[in-house]
């Protein structure tokens, strides 16, 4: 995990989380989501798909171990516009996902609809290709950077359309964390 983008509590206090979010009461734990069109799950609050990605709207955003405000803080994000993915939700909580595999709950508020990426968060390539069209075989527009943060404007299921400080381009959607395999949006 990258310290500058939020902290961590010491392992025992994750394994705690674990333990008392296994002891919660019924009544603080994630309510099921439901068969929807094609198979794709519905969040019971909110109606819309579980999984799905949004991104975070503040630049401060307190993860905490369970649905409650009662539940400790496991982290802390420091960086507006980072991708999530919501796993689940409990009444105005979402629990989330990272592109490193972390999780809590967010006061859902602290979200938005706003679809923004991570370019390759896992790769070690020094950079990655954005192109002035979709394909390969297209002129060159930028090189970024793994781990960088882009917002996505639309994807075909090959490529996305992203644009950032300086550049804008498409990108194959694989190199990307915060849009599924596939996933089709303008």
């Amino acid at each position: 995990m990258t310290t500058s983008i939020f902290r961590r509590l010491p392992r025992a206090a994750a394994a705690a989380a674990v333990i008392a979010a296994t002891l919660a009461p019924a009544g603080a734990r994630a309510q099921a989501a439901k068969p929807g069109e094609a198979g794709v799950m519905i969040g019971p609050v909110s109606g819309l798909p579980i999984p799905r990605f949004v991104s975070l709207k503040s630049a401060k955003v307190y993860v905490r171990q369970g649905p409650t405000k009662e539940h400790p803080v496991a982290f802390v994000y420091r960086r507006a516009g980072e991708p999530v993915e919501i796993t689940a939700e409990y009444d105005n909580w979402r629990r989330i996902r990272d592109s490193e595999g972390a999780e809590g709950w967010v006061w859902h508020s602290l979200l938005s609809g706003r679809r923004t990426a991570l370019v390759a968060p896992w790769s070690k390539d020094a950079a990655l290709p954005v192109h002035v069209r979709a394909g390969a075989d297209a002129r060159l527009a930028a090189r970024l950077e793994p781990k960088v943060l882009v917002e996505t404007r639309r994807c075909d299921g090959g490529w996305c359309l992203v644009e950032g400080d300086g550049f804008d381009g498409w990108i194959e959607q694989n190199r990307l964390w915060g849009v599924y395999p596939g996933e089709r949006f303008d």
